[in-house]
């Protein structure tokens, strides 16, 4: 216990940040998740093509590659100036963006076709269709595998650790490092503080399965 009640304060505050990190991340990945996924059932050949290629880019890179074309390659661009947070954001985002469009596909995938040959056949565009009609039907299938990638991204959140992030990781090296505590009970409360992130989105995603299921 001393680990934790001498320095509960970096706790709170590697808690806090892995939190913050985790839905901001988690929020960019959604957006444009879904945002990738209506081009991959786009009837436009160009947009198709593009949420091809960026699922298949995304997916076959290792995170810790994408974390170092974005910390080393916008800066070289010209993109200075950028928090080591949000760069972290904007990593986790992008990578978690392929799965999640791959998630949100499959349970497009699952609603009738004669359901958008409908709305079509009223005079609904494609963006209508798909925002109205399919996504609010192909929640109910995407809600599971979405859950598992939110809880992926929050354990992804350590490699951020690397890069300059304050979060619970961070921690680890600098508690190890500084105080010499047992590196055992210090793994066990950074565990513990996972386990709490993570049960938590597991409850709001149970939850948002079932109002779903009621809903149906």
């Amino acid at each position: 216990m001393n680990v934790l009640s001498d320095h509960f304060a970096e706790f709170r505050e590697g808690f806090l940040g892995t939190v913050e990190l985790t839905a901001s991340s988690a929020l960019l990945a959604l957006v444009l998740g879904i945002l990738i996924a209506g081009f991959r059932v786009s009837p436009v050949p160009a947009l198709r093509a593009f949420g091809t290629a960026w699922v298949t880019l995304l997916r076959n890179t290792p995170l810790v590659l994408l974390f170092l074309a974005v910390t080393l390659g916008l800066p070289a661009l010209g993109l200075k100036g950028w928090d080591s947070f949000w760069l972290a954001v904007l990593a986790l985002g992008c990578y978690t963006s392929a799965f999640v469009c791959e998630a949100v596909r499959s349970g497009i995938n699952t609603v009738p076709v004669g359901q958008a040959e409908a709305a079509r056949s009223i005079g609904m565009t494609f963006t209508q269709t798909l925002g109205q009609i399919v996504l609010p039907q192909a929640a109910r299938t995407a809600i599971p595998p979405l859950g598992s990638l939110m809880i992926a991204l929050a354990k992804n959140t350590a490699i951020a650790s690397g890069f300059n992030v304050a979060e619970l990781a961070a921690l680890q090296k600098q508690l190890n490092a500084d105080e010499g505590y047992n590196i055992y009970v210090i793994f066990l409360w950074i565990a513990i503080c996972y386990l709490i992130i993570t049960f938590a989105i597991s409850g709001i995603f149970r939850l948002l399965e079932s109002r779903l299921a009621v809903a149906r």
